[in-house]
């Protein structure tokens, strides 16, 4: 579902704990970390979807969150052809989106990476609120760091260094994450989840599901 333009519609997810930090997931087979974010289908409201991609990616239900805000207008970013399926090249361009600010309100143990059989993350940890965007794939950057940007103001305290994103590394670069000795480089917290998928990853970064 596309419109006129050329850009799929879309939902993305900021999930904070108590401590204001957010989910931060490692996409399956990859390098590359980022927050929940799927498809609209036809028929679905936003927050419907919304709803939907939470369970469908983090396993988790309307009554362990609560919405605490969502962006005013749709932000959009455009897909490289080299990650467009070849039957969608000349009219599919990329994602317009809403994003979400959610609170988690349940346990970290009730986030689960395999809720359904197709799995987006193989791997999950809190991270602080302005997160390493050198750590997202390219072309989504500009979108996390709008998003970010203007649902910061309904935290209830936000860093006053507002431009932490550390794209050419500093604190927070991927190299951070914790100890060498964790799964692939990779400190989780008590809570988190580290569940590999064996076998290659023959999927798109960007195609109609994300």
């Amino acid at each position: 579902m596309l419109d006129r333009e050329g850009f799929r519609p879309n939902v993305g997810i900021i999930l904070l704990n108590q401590k204001n930090q957010v989910f931060w997931g490692k996409r399956i087979r990859s390098h590359s970390w980022q927050f929940p974010q799927g498809g609209i289908d036809r028929g679905e409201t936003p927050e419907q979807a919304m709803y939907r991609e939470l369970h469908e990616e983090v396993g988790l239900r309307p009554e362990h969150v609560s919405i605490v805000a969502r962006t005013r207008d749709w932000l959009r970013y455009e897909v490289p052809d080299r990650f467009i399926r070849r039957d969608a090249r000349g009219h599919y361009k990329g994602q317009k989106q809403i994003w979400y600010l959610l609170r988690l309100v349940a346990q970290d143990w009730q986030l689960n990476l395999r809720a359904t059989n197709h799995p987006e993350f193989d791997a999950w940890r809190w991270n602080d609120y302005w997160v390493p965007l050198d750590v997202v794939v390219e072309f989504k950057r500009g979108v996390y760091e709008m998003a970010l940007t203007e649902l910061s103001r309904y935290l209830p305290r936000v860093d006053s260094q507002r431009n932490r994103y550390l794209r050419h590394g500093g604190r927070g670069h991927a190299g951070d994450f914790g100890p060498q000795t964790a799964p692939m480089g990779i400190e989780l917290p008590p809570g988190g989840s580290f569940d590999p998928v064996p076998g290659p990853d023959t999927r798109l970064l960007d195609t109609g599901s994300e």
